[in-house]
């Protein structure tokens, strides 16, 4: 699960640090309470002072994000199962038989936190059931202080891996409340601007041609209908389904079927996350508006599906883009396919292909990366 400066996990990192440093101080006064009765008691100084050095080390690595991998927590259960495995050298054995507690006693439930912190209940659980393990070794069978100690890992791992996965959850939850926002607020922004300028234009071409023919009554016509479609757009609310609905992908282009138009995708359904699938329908539109106005309207749309992405190709047979066309009609204000494509996928985590020779058509490759599940 990740984590990143200023994410709910973060007070979790510091409280598994505050608990190493406590639980090591009561290592120390058992230590100092019990080593007259230890099988070596001059050997519990080494092994006190290397835990107090992973202690200082592992607060410090864990303090930083980019550090809390599979090295790190491996690392930080090796530590803990060698003070364990050490603990008969250094109590004796009839100690650890007895029932007596380890040299580490709870100090070696810091990585079953770590661990369930890092990724949820059954991480957590699996670092609980190793170090049961290397307890019951260490103590050669089955007593109350073995079950106490195992029964508490598993409780941790279970307890804190279940805060931390709802910790995820709501970083995540807040994260689309805050993206939902700031998309209603810019819609809103340019909502006010459209509204006071290419609305009022349109209604207006529209009212005056309503009464006319011919191709000024056209003109009228289609103003009316790209207002309709305009405000439509400006006025409706980003929807907040937490990106967890599925669309087929086949039934978002087949609204783009036409006797010009040609679509060809598997025979089973193409599942996108809702919006990534709307997305994806709005880029191709845009690749069929611009070879029907460039192209002849003439069209072959070919749906691939990959187990890690979905790639949909738009092709034509018109006249091609000459070389540089598109960086010039940038520069000119012109973003058709800076915009409605090659930025859409950008957004997206995909990429926009244009393939084309001039005189041999033009080929555009959508390429977007399919979500894990």
């Amino acid at each position: 699960m990740p984590s990143e400066p200023g994410s709910l996990q973060v007070p979790l990192w510091r409280a598994l640090a505050v608990f190493r440093f406590a639980s090591l101080a009561y290592v120390g006064i058992l230590v100092l309470r019990n080593a007259a009765g230890y099988a070596h008691p001059i050997a519990a100084l080494p092994v006190l002072l290397l835990m107090l050095g992973w202690t200082v080390l592992a607060a410090y690595a864990y303090a930083r994000p980019a550090w809390r991998g599979w090295p790190l927590l491996l690392a930080d259960l090796l530590a803990a199962l060698g003070v364990l495995l050490v603990t008969p050298f250094v109590v004796g054995h009839a100690a650890m038989t007895g029932g007596g507690p380890t040299l580490g006693v709870a100090w070696v439930g810091g990585p079953v936190v770590a661990w369930a912190i890092s990724g949820g209940r059954r991480r957590g659980t699996v670092a609980a059931l190793l170090l049961a393990g290397a307890d019951l070794v260490v103590r050669g069978g089955f007593n109350q202080s073995w079950l106490n100690g195992a029964t508490l890992m598993l409780l941790a791992a279970l307890a804190v891996g279940h805060v931390a996965r709802l910790a995820v959850t709501a970083e995540e939850r807040l994260q689309r409340a805050v993206e939902l926002e700031a998309a209603t607020r810019e819609r809103e922004r340019l909502a006010r601007g459209i509204h006071d300028s290419v609305l009022q234009v349109l209604a207006l071409v529209q009212r005056r041609g309503a009464h006319l023919d011919g191709e000024a009554g056209e003109l009228a016509r289609l103003a009316g209908e790209q207002e309709a479609a305009l405000r439509s757009l400006i006025t409706t609310r980003p929807a907040d389904d937490g990106g967890n609905c599925a669309l087929d992908l086949r039934t978002v282009l087949a609204r783009y079927t036409a006797p010009t138009v040609s679509i060809a995708a598997p025979a089973t359904p193409v599942w996108l996350p809702d919006r990534l699938a709307r997305e994806v329908g709005a880029a191709v539109g845009a690749a069929l508006d611009n070879v029907a106005r460039h192209a002849g309207g003439q069209a072959w749309v070919l749906v691939e599906e990959e187990p890690d992405a979905v790639t949909v190709s738009v092709r034509d047979e018109g006249p091609g883009i000459p070389p540089g066309r598109l960086a010039e009609a940038a520069d000119q204000g012109r973003l058709g396919v800076a915009q409605s494509i090659q930025a859409r996928l950008a957004e997206l985590g995909g990429s926009a292909r244009i393939h084309s020779t001039p005189g041999e058509g033009t080929e555009v490759e959508l390429i977007v990366p399919r979500p894990p599940g």
